[in-house]
């Protein structure tokens, strides 16, 4: 029941590249209130790029 207002929610990471390849992970709220951006690798087209937290 606390996970609706956790400090650590699970967020899912969309790939800028536009293949809908995503991560699952979780951020703090408390240090990136923001949407997270990371560079992670993406094996459908093989390359490092961009991806966006998605809600």
């Amino acid at each position: 029941m606390a996970r609706a207002t956790d400090i650590r929610p699970i967020v899912r990471l969309k790939s800028t590249a536009g293949t809908g390849y995503t991560y699952v992970t979780r951020k703090n709220r408390r240090n990136d209130p923001d949407r997270l951006v990371l560079r992670k690798y993406d094996p459908i087209i093989r390359k490092h790029v961009q991806f966006r937290e998605e809600r």
